[in-house]
């Protein structure tokens, strides 16, 4: 069975080796530093210290679900983190989750109201997008409604009782009845008989009657 004395300088261990990896910056570590805490959260599976720590090191590898995750077991754990509740956010934050991590921050501020770091960095950060999102959805919106203005359009409403338009379909009229005049003729005979012949044709019959009757 492990000691308590055993238990606490793994821990410290860890604190130590991990912040040391952090800080030259090496990318391959990160890997072994998430290793190392989830020996010790085997070790002390209540320690909320332990969670918002491993949280830091995930969203260091760009892994911002897992960062979460672990970040709420922190708050879980401890809900009078202040530390805890502000890594949540930014992993939060780091989701798109932008509501969300502007509550987290929030109840972090609730706890430590005197934290500049919440105040001009995190929160103010976190709406500063919180408005450039907004912004983003209103211009799309406003953009939607043109184009569907754009298309629904109404047809013009024509003047068909102008005078030019009535000049021209009188103009027109009078072509027709000129042309139709020219080539074709009606003829009906005192008897009744209708015949119709064009004007460059003979009559094929001779009129019964003295009495004739033209139309077009």
């Amino acid at each position: 069975m492990m000691t308590t004395l055993a238990k606490q300088t793994i821990i410290v261990g860890c604190y130590v080796q991990t912040w040391f990896d952090l800080s030259f910056g090496q990318a391959v570590v990160y890997r072994e530093a998430v290793h190392k805490w989830d020996e010790a959260l085997q070790l002390t599976p209540e320690d909320a210290t332990l969670y918002e720590m491993k949280s830091q090191v995930l969203m260091s590898l760009h892994e911002m679900f897992p960062a979460v995750l672990a970040a709420e077991m922190a708050v879980q754990r401890d809900p009078h983190s202040w530390e805890a509740w502000q890594t949540l956010g930014r992993a939060q934050l780091g989701l798109g989750e932008i509501a969300l991590a502007i509550r987290s921050f929030q109840i972090a501020l609730h706890i430590c109201p005197l934290s500049p770091e919440l105040w001009n960095e995190d929160l103010s950060w976190a709406r500063k997008l919180q408005r450039e999102k907004a912004a983003k959805m209103e211009a799309g919106t406003e953009r939607t409604a043109t184009q569907q203005e754009t298309s629904n359009e109404p047809i013009p409403d024509y003047d068909f009782e102008s005078d030019e338009i009535v000049a021209v379909c009188a103009a027109i009229a009078e072509k027709e009845k000129t042309t139709l005049a020219s080539k074709t003729v009606v003829i009906v005979s005192a008897s009744g008989a209708v015949e119709t012949v064009t004007e460059k044709e003979e009559c094929a019959t001779t009129p019964d009657g003295t009495v004739f009757i033209k139309a077009r």
